[in-house]
């Protein structure tokens, strides 16, 4: 991978990982609200584990290959 390609998926880490971060804090606040809307709940639940899925295969895509 490039140097400018790995820039490139770094700011993507950052940005998604800011996201996610963002998702936590509004699913707590819901919680700490104690709202009875658990579909909106489940939804940014959802969402906050695809970001982590997507920042895990970036993370991947950043480790160079080792050949034991």
């Amino acid at each position: 991978m490039s140097f400018n390609g790995d820039e490139t998926i770094r700011a993507r880490l950052t940005a998604l990982s800011e996201e996610h971060r963002d998702l936590d804090a509004a699913i707590d606040a819901l919680i700490a609200a104690r709202t009875q809307d658990q579909l909106k709940i489940a939804r940014l639940k959802k969402r906050k584990l695809a970001l982590k899925d997507q920042i895990h295969r970036l993370e991947i895509q950043l480790t160079p290959d080792i050949i034991a």
